[in-house]
């Protein structure tokens, strides 16, 4: 028997010091994230990071928390029945940090008989700090309590052509009475290193300006080339002239050289340079979450305000709208057409 379990980020139980603790400890303490060794990691994060962040992130999430609960729960859990309600097999919904854990989404589809799981990240481009950690656990809890089951993987789907159309369509939509001087293409940063750290063949990433459009295996598993594809793509679609759009990175740690421009740093800049009006989509993520709804839509508003702009618009991500959930409705139902004896992979049937 064939089931789905949605994966997404996670959040903390409430926006409080007391549940944003365990939280943090739990995210920063995976070794996809913080890739150090243990006890490094350990000594930064509960030594140092722990003491103080929790109360200052706790504020940041009561910024966005909705009466249901976190947004990025309440909108995964939204898409989740609207998913299952277009599809004909168990669909099951987990966090990887937080509840609902990824072990109890397993636990689910095996207490309904299914054997045979597709493990869908909710994540467009492929990372360590994303991707690759959903699948380490994933596989560490099938080996060691559902050792019958079988996973299919759907990869990165950065360049799948619905899903791009669905971004461009989002995209369209809301700017739709927005008389937007620049459109701007906000992607979570992450580590220089974790690009290289992903290189399939040792060589090719070298963050030059030129490696991310020369054709590489690298490109399989290399976020930067697929967040820098995404932007392409999209621009197409919706006919933006160069000049108006530019792509950027937020969110980062200091101490470490993170993908960049930085976000931030080129919002500040952009009343100066003539761009009063300025729109902002964050196509890293299909849940509008922390790092969207208070990084963006709040404190970039603010800066970019503060700095002399004049109008600022954050898109919402595809969330829960009714074409993106079609979409993942379809990959899977493209999935469960393929019979288990079948060699095709989730990329080829699923989308």
């Amino acid at each position: 028997m064939k089931g789905v379990l949605l994966v997404n980020l996670g959040s903390p139980e409430s926006p409080t010091p007391k549940d944003v603790k365990p939280y943090l400890d739990e995210f920063l303490m995976d070794k996809y994230v913080i890739d150090v060794p243990f006890l490094l990691r350990a000594l930064l994060v509960r030594g140092i990071i722990l003491q103080t962040r929790p109360k200052k992130s706790a504020a940041a999430y009561s910024r966005i928390w909705w009466d249901e609960g976190s947004p990025l729960v309440v909108i995964s859990r939204r898409m989740h029945e609207k998913v299952q309600a277009q599809v004909d097999v168990p669909v099951a919904l987990a966090m990887r940090y937080g509840n609902p854990s990824l072990l109890s989404g397993l636990q689910e589809l095996h207490d309904k008989g299914v054997t045979e799981v597709m493990l869908f990240p909710l994540y467009p481009q492929h990372a360590m700090a994303s991707t690759t950690t959903i699948l380490e656990l994933a596989e560490e809890h099938r080996k060691k309590y559902f050792p019958e089951m079988k996973f299919t993987i759907v990869p990165a789907f950065y360049n799948k052509p619905d899903y791009l159309q669905n971004l461009a369509d989002s995209i369209k939509g809301h700017l739709e009475g927005f008389d937007y001087d620049h459109l701007l293409f906000s992607y979570h940063g992450i580590p220089e290193r974790h690009i290289r750290k992903t290189d399939v063949t040792k060589s090719h990433c070298k963050i030059d300006g030129s490696c991310c459009n020369t054709p590489s295996p690298a490109h399989e598993f290399c976020y930067r080339h697929q967040c820098y594809e995404t932007t392409k793509q999209v621009v197409k679609l919706l006919g933006i002239p160069e000049g108006k759009y530019s792509q950027t990175f937020q969110s980062r740690l200091a101490g470490d050289k993170w993908l960049r421009p930085y976000t931030d740093v080129e919002v500040n800049k952009m009343p100066e340079k003539g761009i009063k009006n300025l729109a902002v989509v964050t196509p890293a993520f299909v849940s509008d979450c922390l790092e969207t709804l208070e990084e963006i839509a709040m404190e970039a508003n603010e800066e970019f305000l503060h700095h002399g702009g004049e109008k600022f618009m954050a898109i919402p991500c595809l969330n829960d709208s009714d074409d993106w959930c079609k979409t993942v409705s379809n990959w899977i139902t493209n999935w469960t057409k393929v019979t288990t004896t079948s060699t095709a992979t989730a990329e080829s049937v699923a989308v």
